[in-house]
C-alpha cells in the first residue's frame, strides 16, 4: 500500500524499512501489487500475525538476519587468527636449540653414565628419554598430577582451565593448575618471573607452537630435560643421581612423588636446604593421587613412611682419564659412548686405590684391560686417585711411557721359536757370557747352569733372553713389535740393542696390553679401541708372530708360577722390574682379556724393594678375581705347533748352542738353502694329484744331519745330497728353515700360489 493508505482497523500504515542496509528499498508498487494488498486485508488473518496483517518480507528478513551472524562470527574468528598469527610472528622462534643443550655425558658401552661434565654456567643437564630412562611409575605420577589428558590435547587443555577456574571459585584458593606441561615446558623455555594474563597467553601460544613442531614424545623428554629440581639440578636424571645415586630407571613410589613435587617449587623444597618442606610437598602429591584413585591409602601410607634424603651425592666420576680424553678429541657429541664397561671398572678402581695406599706414599698404579678378540679396553684405571695430589692423581699412567723390565722377554722367545732354532722344551744354558762390553745377569746375581727353555722363561732368566736375542736381533724384534702396534722409545741417538731385551727401551702399559694380547689371538694384535664411533669398526688385524710360536709362549708363561695363594695354570703372564726400582710390572691373559698392571711413582723416582713380582703381580690376579668371570681357557694348539718332550725333539732343536759355540773344521760352512730362493714365489700344480704337487729344497754346507721345517714343524731330515722333496703347504706364505747337527740353521720365507 501507499503512504497515504491505513490499514483495516483505520490506523495508518507504517513505512516499509529494509532490515539490512544491503537490501533495495521498494520504492512503490505496481497496481497488481496494491491490489492485491487490499485483498489481503479482507483475508482470514493467520495465526501467528497478530496485528492481522500479511508480512511477506518476515522469513526473508529473517534468512538475512542468520547470515549476518554468521559473516560477523566468522569475520571475528579471522580476525582472531589473524591477531594470534601476528602476535606468535613478534614473539619470534622458540629457543629450541639452547633449550636441547645439555651436559656433556660420558657413557660405556652399555650407555652407563661414566662421568658428566657440568654446562658453562655450571648447571647439570642431563640428556634423558622418557621410554628408556625413566621409571613407569614416575610418569603415571605426573601425568595424573599434572596433565591428564597430556597425549589428547594439542598444547592446551580447555578442560583443565575450566576445571582450575571453578575450584578456585569454589574453594577460594588454587587446587589445581589449568597449565598443560606442554604450558609448563614453554614457560621453562622462555622464563618469566611476573605471572600475569599476558604471561599465560604467552605459555599458550607458545604451547600450540611446540605442539605444532614437536611429537608428544619429543615434548615430554625435552619437559623431563629441563624441569627444575633446586640448585644447579635440572632434569630429572640429574636429580635422580644426585639424590638418590642412581638412574631414575627404577624409582620407588616414595621417590617418584618426591621427584614430581620438587619442580612444583624448586628451591623452596630444596633437599638439601628444606627436606621438610620437600616432604610436606610430597605427601602432598600422594595425598592427591589417592583422592583420584591412582594408588591406594596403604601404598601412599607406606610412602610417606619412608625418610627423604637431605644431602646430594657427587654425580658418578668413573673412568676420569679415559673420559677427559674422549671430549678432548670428540667436540661435537654431547653423549660420548666409550668401550668400557662401568661394572668392572668400579669394581677396578678401589683395587688400585687400596693397594697403592698399602705401598706407601707417592705410589700411583694403573691398570688396563683389553678384550682380546674385538681390542675394545674393557677398563681403564689412570691412577690410584684422581684427585690425589700428591699422587700425581690425574696423570695417567697407562700411557705414560716406563721402562719395561723384563717383560719383554716373551716376544724375544717367540720370534725364537718362530724362527725354528729353539723350542721350549730345548736346553739353554744359563752361565755368564758377555757381549763385547754388555755382560748381562740374573736378577738375583746367581746362575741355573743348563735349563729347558721353558723354564727360563717362567723364572725369567736374563742370560737366556739376552743370548737368544743376539740370534733373533735386536732390531728384528723393535721392528716386528712395532708392525705390531707397539711402539718403543729408543734413547736418544741409539739404534736397538741388547740391553732393550731386560727393559732398555720405553713402552706404554696400553702398547704393552695390547702386544699381549697378540699371544691368546694366535699372533695377531688389533690397535685398541676405547670411543666407539658411528662409523663402522675399520681396524685391520697386525702381524705379531707364526700362530704356533704365539701358541707356544701362551704355553709357557701360563706354567709361571703365580704369586701366595693365587692359583696355578689359570693365567699366562709376566712380570718386570725396571732398572732402580722404578716400575714393577705385571701382564697376564686368559682366552677372554688381557690385563695389564703398573705400580711406581709418576715421577720416575726410584721405590727400594719395588719389584714386579710382589706389587704389581697380586693387583693383577686380584683383577681377573674381581672380574666376576672365571679364567677362560686359552686356544687349542694350532697343527704346526710341535708338542714334544725333549727327547722327542729333532736332534738339532734338543740343545740350543750360541753362534760363537758352533764347532767347525775349516771346510765347513754354514747351511744355506739354495733352492728356493727367500722372497720368491712357488707356482704348485695340485691337479696332477699329490704326487705331483711337491717343491724340492737344495741346501749346501752344514753339518749332516740336517732337519728340515717347514713353518717350524719338522718335516724330516735332508738325504746326503742336500736335497729333500716336501709337501708344500696351503697358499700363502711358508716359513723353511734347515737345521743343521751343530745348530747352525738357514730360514727363506717363499709364497705358495
Amino acid at each position: 500500500m501507499s503512504e497515504g493508505e491505513t490499514s483495516g482497523d483505520g490506523r495508518a500504515a507504517e513505512p516499509h524499512t529494509p532490515s539490512c542496509p544491503g537490501l533495495t528499498r521498494l520504492r512503490g508498487r505496481s497496481r497488481f501489487g496494491a491490489a492485491k494488498a487490499r485483498a489481503s486485508t479482507l483475508a482470514p488473518h493467520a495465526p501467528n500475525d497478530v496485528d492481522g496483517r500479511d508480512k511477506p518480507g518476515h522469513d526473508v528478513r529473517r534468512g538475512q538476519g542468520v547470515k549476518r551472524l554468521l559473516a560477523c562470527a566468522l569475520l571475528s574468528l579471522v580476525a582472531i587468527v589473524l591477531a594470534l598469527t601476528a602476535y606468535t610472528i613478534s614473539l619470534g622462534p622458540l629457543p629450541l636449540r639452547e633449550a636441547k643443550a645439555v651436559s656433556t655425558t660420558v657413557v660405556d658401552r652399555h650407555g652407563k653414565l661414566l662421568r658428566a661434565y657440568a654446562m658453562a654456567d655450571g648447571r647439570w643437564r642431563l640428556p634423558v628419554s622418557a621410554r628408556k630412562d625413566v621409571d613407569p611409575t614416575y610418569l603415571k605420577l605426573l601425568l595424573a598430577y599434572e596433565d591428564q589428558r597430556f597425549f589428547d590435547h594439542h598444547g592446551v587443555d580447555p578442560r583443565a582451565l575450566a576445571r582450575a577456574a571453578i575450584q578456585l571459585g569454589s574453594h577460594g584458593h588454587i587446587v589445581s593448575g589449568g597449565s598443560t606441561i606442554t604450558m609448563q615446558l614453554a614457560r621453562l623455555l622462555e622464563p618469566r618471573r611476573q605471572r600475569s594474563l599476558r604471561a599465560k597467553l604467552r605459555q599458550m601460544v607458545r604451547a600450540l607452537e611446540l605442539e605444532h613442531q614437536m611429537s608428544k614424545d619429543e615434548i615430554l623428554d625435552l619437559y623431563l630435560t629441563l624441569a627444575p629440581f633446586g640448585g644447579n639440578l635440572e632434569g630429572i636424571r640429574s636429580a635422580s643421581i644426585a639424590y638418590f645415586g642412581k638412574e631414575p630407571k627404577r624409582l620407588s613410589l616414595a621417590e617418584a612423588a618426591l621427584l614430581v613435587a620438587l619442580p612444583q617449587s624448586p628451591e623452596t623444597r630444596r633437599l638439601d636446604r628444606h627436606p621438610e618442606a620437600a616432604r610436606r610437598g610430597r605427601d602432598r602429591v600422594l595425598d592427591r593421587m589417592v583422592s583420584e584413585h591412582v594408588i591406594s591409602a596403604e601404598e601412599a601410607a607406606q610412602a610417606k613412611a619412608q625418610a627423604v634424603p637431605a644431602f646430594r651425592k657427587p654425580l658418578p666420576i668413573l673412568a676420569p682419564h679415559a673420559a677427559d680424553q674422549a671430549t678432548a678429541l670428540v667436540k661435537d657429541q654431547s653423549i660420548i659412548r666409550l668401550t668400557l664397561d662401568a661394572s668392572l671398572q668400579k669394581v677396578l678402581e678401589p683395587l688400585a686405590k687400596d693397594r697403592a695406599t698399602a705401598l706407601g706414599p707417592n705410589i700411583s698404579v694403573g691398570i688396563i684391560v683389553v678384550d682380546n678378540d674385538s681390542g675394545d679396553v674393557l677398563a681403564h684405571v689412570g691412577s690410584a686417585d684422581y684427585f690425589d695430589d700428591k699422587r700425581a692423581g690425574q696423570v695417567d699412567m697407562t700411557r705414560a711411557v716406563r721402562s719395561p723390565g723384563s717383560t719383554l722377554k716373551p716376544f724375544i722367545y717367540g720370534l725364537a721359536f718362530e724362527d725354528g732354532f729353539v723350542h721350549p722344551e730345548s736346553l739353554i744354558e744359563d752361565r755368564p757370557v758377555r757381549f763385547g762390553s754388555y755382560a748381562p745377569e740374573n736378577f738375583d746375581m746367581t746362575f741355573q747352569g743348563t735349563v729347558p727353555v721353558r723354564k727360563a722363561l717362567q723364572l725369567s732368566l736374563n742370560v737366556p733372553a739376552i743370548v737368544l736375542l743376539d740370534r733373533v736381533g735386536a732390531s728384528r724384534l723393535t721392528s716386528r713389535l712395532k708392525q705390531a702396534g707397539g711402539n718403543l722409545v729408543l734413547p736418544k741417538d741409539e739404534a736397538p740393542g741388547l740391553a732393550m731385551g731386560l727393559g732398555g727401551v720405553g713402552v706404554t702399559l696400553q702398547d704393552l696390553a695390547q702386544l699381549y694380547a697378540g699371544f691368546p689371538r694366535l699372533g695377531t694384535t688389533r690397535p685398541l679401541r676405547e670411543i666407539m664411533m658411528a662409523e663402522d669398526d675399520a681396524r685391520e688385524p697386525m702381524r705379531l708372530m707364526d700362530a704356533a710360536a704365539a701358541w707356544q709362549v701362551g704355553n709357557v708363561l701360563l706354567g709361571t708360577p703365580p704369586p701366595e695363594n693365587a692359583a696355578r695354570n689359570r693365567i699366562a703372564f709376566k712380570t718386570g722390574t725396571s732398572y732402580g726400582y722404578r716400575d714393577a710390572w705385571s701382564v697376564g691373559f686368559d682366552g677372554r682379556v688381557t690385563v695389564g698392571v703398573w705400580v711406581g711413582r709418576p715421577d720416575g723416582a726410584p721405590v727400594p724393594g719395588l719389584i714386579g713380582r710382589v706389587a704389581a703381580a697380586p693387583i693383577l690376579f686380584d683383577a681377573f678375581a674381581r672380574s666376576g668371570k672365571l679364567p677362560a681357557a686359552l686356544p687349542k694348539p694350532p697343527k704346526a705347533a710341535l708338542v714334544a718332550s725333549n727327547s722327542k725333539l729333532p736332534l738339532p732343536l734338543r740343545r740350543f748352542r750360541p753362534i760363537g759355540e758352533l764347532v767347525r773344521t775349516g771346510a765347513e760352512q754354514a747351511p744355506h738353502i739354495q733352492f728356493p730362493l727367500n722372497g720368491s714365489r712357488i707356482d704348485v700344480d695340485r691337479s696332477a694329484g699329490p704326487e705331483a704337487a711337491v717343491m724340492p729344497v737344495k741346501v749346501s754346507g752344514g753339518v749332516l744331519p740336517l732337519t728340515m721345517l717347514v713353518n717350524g714343524l719338522p718335516v724330516g731330515e735332508i738325504d746326503s745330497r742336500r736335497q729333500r722333496l716336501i709337501d708344500p703347504p696351503g697358499p700363502g706364505f711358508a716359513r723353511l728353515t734347515v737345521i743343521d747337527a751343530t745348530g747352525a740353521a738357514d730360514t727363506v720365507v717363499v709364497r705358495i700360489q
